[in-house]
């Protein structure tokens, strides 16, 4: 069983964890979804691996036993919106990295627009900012079941629920910024053209 106070590792590393192709995927990976370190990395890979092993059993099985198991099996996949309604089980099969990683709540924060990149979402989310469903969240590997998508916001007593808190305005800003620059910028050129013409 092993000892309880010591806890079991979630994750499998790389057999191979020197490969240049490898590592320059992992990079990639780690940058655009603002992993803190490809440990986390890791754990998507071994729960995508678990899903798939999974699937290869139900697969060879057969009987009414494995009707219900495969059932349930995929319920849960749908619950996670990994897999659409009527899928089989050989859609798992198909099923990769980036379709775990788009469902971390770290992910869906920033792509739902309350974060300005995907490092401010981890960060909002660890400072307990962002609520699922009503329940104050802090772990950015969260996988947000598909029921729970459009409940993500912020926090209540978070100072970010304040519409008006510059945090969340800092894109507005930097677009009215950007138009303003180009108005002058047109503005200037038309005195130019004016100036020439005399």
């Amino acid at each position: 069983m092993g000892d309880p106070k010591k806890a079991k590792k979630k994750y499998s590393r790389p057999q191979h964890p020197w490969r240049r192709a490898q590592l320059g995927e992992e990079k990639i990976l780690v940058e655009e979804y603002g992993l803190k370190n490809k440990k986390d990395l890791w754990k998507i890979a071994s729960k995508l691996s678990h899903f798939k092993q999974q699937a290869k059993k139900l697969i060879a099985k057969s009987g009414a036993q494995a009707e219900i198991e495969e059932k349930l099996f995929l319920e849960k996949l749908q619950k996670m919106s990994l897999v659409p309604a009527g899928a089989t089980v050989d859609d798992v099969l198909s099923l990769s990295v980036k379709d775990l990683l788009e469902r971390r709540l770290q992910t869906m924060v920033f792509r739902r627009g309350l974060a300005n990149t995907i490092f401010q979402a981890r960060q909002f989310i660890v400072h307990g900012h962002i609520m699922v469903s009503g329940q104050k969240f802090n772990v950015p590997s969260f996988l947000v079941p598909g029921n729970v998508e459009e409940m993500i916001t912020y926090s209540g007593n978070s100072a970010l629920a304040d519409p008006e808190h510059p945090e969340r305005n800092k894109n507005k800003i930097k677009d009215e910024a950007l138009k303003e620059a180009k108005i002058v910028k047109k503005e200037e050129s038309e005195e130019a053209v004016v100036e020439e013409e005399k």
